[in-house]
């Protein structure tokens, strides 16, 4: 590619709406363009390693038996209606009438569609398993987009299905998925994706995970332990709760005047927060009751591990007092409370400690000495709680620290969550009507994208990995007037171009200066120097972009040696070429 020709242009400033270095860079170096809020057009170089990527992603996911296929991005309204989300996914599903007014969307995920698509194909248990994939384009209607492609509206994911006859099968494929996911990752330059436990979300199932690139300007907080190997999404990172065990004291009744928040009782009552229970209420759960959630004093609620008990926008004074049966805010306890009107959720930090003080259902009234197993029996305790930094890892003896990352990949153990919804069913070996048991396993492209920048950049542009350069090299004339300068470039350009060596050919006539910093945002791991000073000893000046070093390389069989140089990386990315910079430089 020459450059002269290429479509985009590039910008030494830093664009104001960007606040994250990779969007910086994407915009800078001509890699995409904002159409509208969320959604962008890729330009050449953009669409070059958006490609590279796939290419990486289609042969792993082939390796590991996948078989490709295309589902449309529009699908009528009767498929998410079946699985039940039609009306339980709010306003980020994009709904719309078509010319006949019958409903149809925008689809986010694929879930509903390759059900409807393997069901009419699959009848005997020796048709599983098996696991189809699309590379295709969705649509999200974020609230928030951020980040360039980080958070986007409209977006290319990678999204593989895999049906199977026992949970047995589909644990083990799914190892075999999160293996290759470690490959993809490694092979697009980054190694070092942690997985962690997270939490199912709208997907539903039994299980998943997700894979998060550890840096300070992601937007997911993941719990990461100091000593062993446990990392969990913070929605439902566990800690272990600390116990402070005291011989049960009775019920007191103490006088707590305007005293509401944890922090007023523990003060005046000259105590520490952990040594108070608080009730938190929300609107209602699968039964329609109201939801009191007890927590010890110092700790606060994670809403994301309760979503499947309770809706999560918290209950309104007048409703707690109507529906909780003269439960007082700032004052509220569970002792005492109608049970069938009200459900009790108590954390485990709640279980763990005797004689808490809690609310007396009593304006200016507070309770000591509050006991979980003595005073509300049959309140099972369960993990609904924040972790912070510093909590003891459930695991081990280690101390959880809270991360921030960027997920760049999720798998999902879903069971038979849209199977049963939707009616897909097979016969087994006894003749036995059977419903198929799924996992779900999605990569998003221009995340990846961003995600690789993030890591792998300076002051300057990109240091694209040579596996998803849009080029592997750049070279570079200046002063294409000088004596040999662009009869050699030209040369050169062509013969790496034949050796199959993607290569971008900066032959405009311009400074130097103008020409190196188009090639740090274009970003190419290796660049090549055309000289008339370089030309006069038979040399060619040589830089890694990714690595730093720099050299010269004799005239003679440069594009051999170049080409070479390619292959290597390719096979080996983590050579970085000391032996052979020795070996060429003058």
């Amino acid at each position: 590619m020459r450059l002269s020709q290429l479509v985009g242009n590039r910008y030494k400033e830093r664009p104001a709406e960007a606040t994250l270095d990779s969007h910086a860079l994407l915009l800078r170096g001509g890699y995409v363009r904002q159409v509208a809020n969320g959604i962008y057009s890729l330009l050449p170089p953009g669409l070059r390693v958006a490609r590279k990527i796939e290419g990486i992603i289609r042969e792993e996911m082939n390796r590991i038996g996948g078989q490709e296929v295309l589902m449309p991005v529009v699908l009528p309204r009767e498929l998410w209606d079946e699985s039940g989300r039609y009306d339980s996914v709010g306003t980020e599903l994009a709904r719309f009438p078509d010319r006949t007014g019958h409903d149809m969307l925008l689809a986010m995920t694929h879930e509903e569609a390759v059900v409807n698509l393997c069901r009419g194909e699959t009848s005997s248990y020796a048709q599983l398993p098996f696991m189809v994939y699309q590379i295709q384009t969705k649509f999200r209607d974020e609230l928030r987009s951020r980040g360039g492609l980080i958070r986007v509206r409209e977006f290319t994911m990678k999204d593989a299905y895999s049906f199977h006859a026992s949970q047995d099968d589909l644990r083990a494929y799914y190892d075999v998925c999160m293996n290759a996911y470690r490959r993809i990752f490694a092979r697009v330059g980054l190694p070092e994706v942690a997985v962690v436990e997270s939490d199912p979300g709208m997907m539903g199932g039994l299980a998943a995970h997700e894979f998060i690139l550890l840096t300070d300007v992601g937007e997911d907080t993941i719990a990461v332990c100091d000593t062993c190997s446990y990392r969990a999404n913070f929605e439902v990172a566990k800690s272990r709760p600390e116990a402070y065990p005291e011989e049960p004291k009775p019920l007191e009744k103490v006088h707590t005047p305007g005293k509401k928040t944890i922090e007023e009782v523990a003060a005046f009552l000259g105590i520490e927060p952990r040594q108070t229970v608080k009730a938190v209420f929300y609107d209602a759960d699968n039964q329609g009751k109201l939801v009191m959630v007890l927590i010890r004093g110092d700790l606060d609620v994670n809403e994301a591990k309760i979503a499947r008990h309770i809706q999560r926008e918290p209950a309104p004074a007048e409703e707690i007092r109507i529906v909780a049966a003269g439960a007082v805010p700032g004052y509220a306890t569970a002792i005492g409370l109608d049970r069938t009107t009200c459900t009790i959720l108590a954390d485990h930090s709640v279980a763990e400690s005797d004689n808490l003080v809690c609310g007396a259902n009593e304006v200016d009234y507070h309770m000591r000495n509050f006991n979980l197993e003595r005073d509300l029996p049959g309140v099972t305790p369960m993990d609904v709680a924040q972790v912070r930094d510093g909590d003891a890892c459930p695991v081990c003896e280690g101390r959880l620290w809270l991360r921030r990352g960027i997920e760049v990949g999720n798998i999902f153990q879903l069971g038979t969550k849209y199977t049963e919804a939707m009616a897909m069913t097979y016969t087994d070996e006894n003749g036995e009507t059977c419903i198929p048991i799924m996992g779900c396993y999605g990569i998003g492209v221009g995340r990846l994208i961003s995600a690789v920048i993030e890591i792998h950049h300076d002051d300057y542009g990109p240091k694209w990995p040579v596996s998803i350069a849009p080029w592997q090299v750049h070279v570079n004339a200046l002063n294409l007037a000088a004596s040999g300068v662009k009869d050699v470039a030209e040369t050169l350009y062509t013969q790496l171009t034949d050796a199959g060596v993607e290569t971008l050919y900066d032959d405009r006539d311009c400074r130097a200066g103008f020409q190196f910093a188009d090639a740090d945002l274009l970003g190419a791991p290796f660049r090549v120097i055309v000289s008339e000073r370089n030309l006069k000893k038979d040399q060619l000046e040589w830089k890694r972009r990714d690595t730093g070093d720099t050299g010269a390389m004799p005239l003679e069989n440069a594009a051999h040696t170049i080409a070479g140089w390619v292959k290597e990386v390719l096979e080996n990315p983590q050579s970085r070429r000391e032996e052979s910079a020795q070996q060429t430089t003058a």
